[in-house]
């Protein structure tokens, strides 16, 4: 029982120098003397904290969510859109196609039918 203890206090102690040597614990100090140094502690103390922290506010981010949003309707309109125009070439391929095709047969029977006429008859 006593060596899992020493376990867990050498972790604890592990975990305690990373946030230090990282920086986390000066940073979290400064932001938590800030808001405890404020005249009027704002309504929100977790936002102020993010927001020194550097994060956006929850109204920032509301925005940035409702941007994205809009962001990705006009997105699925513009991929269904370019779905759309690929379908039509696609039609216009096949199309031109087939009307090679047509056209092809056609130029064969002409020059045969020219051949014919043009060459001397066979004796």
């Amino acid at each position: 029982m006593m060596r899992f203890k020493e376990e867990k206090e050498a972790k604890k102690e592990a975990f305690r120098k990373y946030l230090e040597s990282s920086g986390v614990l000066d940073s979290l100090t400064k932001v938590l003397v800030a808001l405890y140094e404020q005249n009027d502690k704002p309504s929100s103390a977790l936002e102020f904290i993010q927001q020194k922290l550097g994060g956006p506010s929850v109204s920032d981010y509301e925005k940035l969510q409702a941007e994205k949003s809009d962001l990705q309707i006009k997105y699925n309109e513009l991929f269904a859109k370019h779905q759309e125009t690929l379908r039509e070439l696609e039609g216009v391929k096949s199309l031109h196609s087939r009307n090679s095709s047509k056209d092809d047969d056609e130029r064969e029977v002409i020059e045969d039918e020219h051949t014919a006429l043009v060459a001397p008859p066979h004796r």
